[in-house]
């Protein structure tokens, strides 16, 4: 299950029920149902590692959603002791690579990879005289390769470093939730089977959750009084467009015949 928590009154906006067992793909397709939920016009959508993808940060950006989602650290480099691409540090101004040595790396071309994704890529022809080169590659220079989209990745994880509290935040609202509906389903969870089926069952759930909520936040004689407000909103909404949708009225056309006939 995927789902969505808003922060000031943990209430669920958006949920999806799924087979897939990871959660990469997720990010931008929840972050874009909960932006069609809220009434505000911007919101940023905090996520662990297990959603990192950059495709699908760029998506959700460019949905109008800001994303902060912790990176995780798969670099082979970093695993046998030598610079991360993390320790190179990107000059926008002169679109050039600051490396820990204190050289400049300079675009040198673009290369297309496998999965389609236009790469620049940065080097320079001084790595065989530096003194740190063991630390940085085993090869003749050490080339650092730049996404087309890199920059919204880079405003990603500004975020994240600007507020690491973002991620604490994230899993004592998103986590209790579930938790809760957990525990009320028991030790055998789901009672129906099949994807629809489910999907509703969890729909249910989600309801029930809600409504605790409200009625934890606003007390129930005022979450009566919204519904009654909203019911007779939704009615007179549909007695209006039932009127609309008839026309004027009819005119009597036998009557003005018999007038005529006089």
């Amino acid at each position: 299950m995927q789902s969505v928590v808003e922060t000031k009154h943990h209430l669920i906006v958006a949920h999806e029920v799924t087979n897939h067992g990871y959660d990469r793909d997720a990010l931008s397709v929840m972050a874009r149902a909960a932006k069609d939920v809220m009434a505000s016009e911007k919101i940023e959508a905090v996520a662990d590692k297990g959603y990192y993808s950059g495709e699908e940060i760029v998506a959700a950006e460019q949905a109008g959603v800001a994303v902060t989602v912790s990176k995780p650290n798969t670099s082979n480099a970093a695993a046998f002791g030598r610079f991360d691409k993390a320790d190179f540090v990107y000059v926008a101004d002169e679109d050039i690579y600051r490396c820990p040595a204190g050289q400049r790396l300079t675009y040198r071309m673009v290369s297309e990879e496998a999965d389609g994704k236009m790469v620049r890529v940065y080097w320079t022809n001084v790595c065989m005289a530096c003194p740190i080169k063991n630390k940085c590659t085993t090869g003749k220079e050490r080339r650092v390769r730049r996404w087309e989209h890199e920059a919204i990745l880079e405003r990603a994880q500004k975020r994240l470093d600007d507020d690491p509290s973002k991620i604490p935040l994230r899993s004592k609202t998103v986590e209790h939730p579930f938790g809760t509906i957990k525990a009320w389903m028991g030790a055998t969870h789901f009672k129906t089977k099949t994807l629809p089926r489910v999907s509703t069952e969890i729909a249910l759930h989600v309801l029930a959750y809600n409504m605790m909520r409200v009625m934890a936040v606003l007390g129930v004689p005022r979450l009566i009084g919204a519904m009654k407000a909203r019911r007779n909103a939704c009615l007179r909404a549909l007695t209006r467009s039932r009127t609309d949708s008839a026309g004027p009225p009819e005119r009597d056309s036998s009557s003005k015949i018999d007038k005529t006939r006089q």
